[in-house]
């Protein structure tokens, strides 16, 4: 074989499966397929959802485990079954008689039978200067993932939206003191019912927007309003505007559907998009999936394809 040849066959590789993103997802779609004996090919550009967070939460048997000690044994996993890993971001993908995922390093395709889908969404950050700094510690935004760690401070609630009501009466479970901070929202915003609710909750609700969080020996002390008034709080819930990536299936041309947390690609109960031979896994396809949620979709993702490689066309 001569050395161009060499080259070639590193730069194309063929596998059954290629699965695009390495969460939680991506590799429990990757650890069925290699106990499933699939040839698999992990593409990981290193960027989980909950990398802020210091541990995750409400995983059962994995409740409070650090999300990179989870990333790491889900690695060492699916090495076990053959499942080949990289840290490469892919840029593109083509569909002919396979498909072809080209790799951000520029020097090496891969081409696969099926695919998967994994590669998540970010959170954008209302622009107020602490936030983004302290999100994931004091400054979070699903009580599920951290209401019991943070229950009993005092909280605040920065609206984004007239829908920052319904946050901000959900996590009255874990905290009885409360406040609404409108933000970019009026008064007028809200109806009379979401007032009432507020009310009855005993929710206080202030206008005016906010210019900062302050802190004290990096702790979250309070929110400061551009009049400069400052309320004492310890913990801020905010509802970030999620961002899905959504460039691969766009480029397969996968429908997509539009939901008030964003627009995904349309899936069937496996995670099947409307590409024949793509499914979808974790928050490629919705806003919700937690962790758990993440892990069971890309299960279900792989035995479809298992099932498909087998029976399908």
């Amino acid at each position: 074989m001569t050395e161009q040849q060499r080259t070639e066959q590193h730069r194309t590789e063929t596998y059954e499966v290629v699965v695009i993103g390495g969460g939680a997802a991506g590799l429990s779609a990757a650890l069925i397929l290699g106990r499933a004996r699939c040839s698999t090919l992990v593409i990981d550009a290193g960027e989980p959802r909950n990398a802020p967070a210091a541990h995750m939460q409400g995983y059962l048997s994995r409740d409070g485990m650090p999300p990179a000690e989870f990333l790491a044994a889900g690695r060492e996993e699916i090495a076990r079954y053959g499942v080949e890993l990289v840290q490469d971001r892919a840029v593109d993908v083509t569909k002919g008689e396979d498909f072809a995922v080209t790799l951000a390093n520029g020097d090496r395709t891969v081409h696969a039978r099926r695919l998967v889908i994994a590669t998540g969404l970010r959170d954008e950050l209302p622009a107020v200067p602490g936030v983004a700094e302290r999100f994931g510690r004091d400054v979070i935004h699903c009580p599920f993932c951290h209401g019991w760690e943070v229950r009993d401070r005092t909280f605040g609630v920065l609206a984004s939206t007239p829908a920052s009501v319904h946050q901000a009466l959900l996590v009255t479970r874990w905290s009885k003191d409360v406040t609404l901070f409108l933000h970019t929202v009026t008064e007028d915003d809200l109806t009379d019912d979401d007032l009432r609710k507020l009310a009855a909750a005993g929710v206080a609700v202030i206008p005016g927007e906010v210019e900062s969080l302050t802190t004290d020996a990096d702790r979250l002390t309070g929110v400061r309003l551009t009049n400069g008034t400052t309320y004492a709080r310890e913990t801020v819930f905010v509802a970030p505007r999620p961002v899905p990536r959504n460039a691969l299936f766009e480029s397969l041309g996968a429908e997509l559907t539009e939901t008030p947390f964003g627009t995904y690609p349309k899936v069937e109960a496996t995670g099947l998009t409307t590409v024949p031979g793509v499914w979808a896994a974790g928050n490629a396809i919705g806003f919700g999936e937690q962790v758990i949620h993440a892990a069971s979709g890309g299960y279900r993702a792989a035995t479809a394809i298992v099932a498909d490689l087998m029976f399908g066309a």
